[in-house]
């Protein structure tokens, strides 16, 4: 008798239904298989210059994808399959059901063609594009606002709108009522659609940082210690052309306040007419001007305004912390395209540099 006789009927007749349902297993498993490569293959590229629920193809063979915060990966699918960038949802929903990591909100450039797996992963690891923002030192937070606005990070409203929430500025320990000054005038790299919020906190973090760079004594105040510093960068930055002079007009501003002397600094007559009344930045300053009522109007008021008045940059901040010992109590213009100033002690040199400078 054979060794397969001796197996026996019930036992051969299960090793053929096992040897089938692994036969169907394989072949259903190598269907699915082929099903799925089939799906996440890209399908033939959208036309160029279609725009819809968030997705726009240009003519450079890519597609702009935006992602709102909260959306969910079904969702994005919907707009996915809409927009041509893949076969069906379907596909994309069962592959987001069996991944546990999640997309993330944001602006994302994808090359086409790409498949569904290359897109997700995109979306799941962040790779979002970067847009180049510089902020130059001296410009006040509502041009700031409209910078990050033309830029494209987010809506000047909403930079405001972060930038004066009380719940932001407290968890910063700042005394005022806006971000006015605690910005850091920086080139920054800021993904397309960004929350203002997160733009505010990253360029309050630079300048904390920045500040404790350039003063690490300032670690040691207290808010409204450190508050008063800042103001003063903040003027010093409107005032100074040269930078080698920042020092200089740093200590004539403290020597003014130590003998209970008016700051007297267009820079902030400046600030309520542009920033407060929201006029045009004025050619000059009349008497009318520097005579208005102002709690920033340091021409009537003793001392340091309410805040600051610019977003001061690194030598402006390193001239209020650290300012020249002099006995100068003056400063003007003498040299307008060089931007060079007469610096005096009395008021009788300050008039006298005046009257040379119309001279010459």
């Amino acid at each position: 008798m054979s060794k397969e006789n001796k197996v026996p009927r019930p036992f051969r007749m299960l090793f053929g239904v096992l040897s089938s349902l692994i036969a169907v297993f394989l072949f259903l498993a190598a269907v699915c298989a082929g099903l799925a490569i089939f799906l996440n293959k890209a399908p033939p590229a959208p036309a160029a210059g279609l725009s819809a629920n968030g997705i726009t193809l240009d003519d450079s063979g890519s597609a702009l994808i935006i992602i709102g915060e909260g959306e969910s990966s079904y969702a994005v699918g919907i707009r996915l399959e809409q927009a041509g960038l893949i076969k069906t949802r379907l596909f994309w929903n069962l592959i987001s059901r069996f991944e546990k990591d999640f997309i993330k909100a944001g602006s994302y450039r994808i090359q086409l063609p790409a498949s569904q797996s290359e897109i997700r992963a995109a979306l799941v690891e962040g790779r979002q594009i970067l847009l180049r923002v510089t902020i130059p030192e001296g410009v006040t937070l509502k041009k700031t606002a409209s910078i990050m606005e033309e830029a494209g990070v987010c809506s000047a409203a909403g930079f405001l709108a972060a930038a004066r929430d009380g719940e932001i500025i407290a968890s910063y320990g700042i005394p005022n009522e806006t971000m006015e000054g605690y910005l850091y005038p920086e080139t920054y790299f800021f993904p397309a659609a960004y929350p203002a919020e997160r733009a505010v906190r990253t360029m309050a973090d630079t300048f904390f940082s920045r500040v404790g760079e350039i003063a690490p004594e300032s670690a040691d105040m207290s808010a409204e210690e450190l508050n008063s510093y800042i103001i003063l960068a903040s003027i010093v930055e409107r005032e100074y052309r040269v930078a080698d002079e920042a020092a200089i007009m740093s200590g004539v501003f403290h020597n003014r306040m130590n003998i209970n002397m008016p700051l007297q600094s267009c820079a902030t007559v400046e600030y309520i007419i542009t920033e407060i009344q929201g006029k045009p930045h004025p050619r000059q300053l009349f008497n009318s001007d520097i005579e208005q009522i102002d709690p920033y109007n340091t021409y009537v008021i003793n001392g340091l305004p309410p805040g600051p008045i610019s977003l001061p940059g690194k030598t402006a901040l390193d001239a209020a912390f650290h300012p020249a010992q002099t006995d100068y109590l003056y400063f003007r213009l003498v040299d307008e395209s060089a931007g060079r100033h007469y610096f005096s002690k009395t008021l009788d040199a300050h008039i006298r540099a005046g009257a040379l400078f119309v001279k010459g």
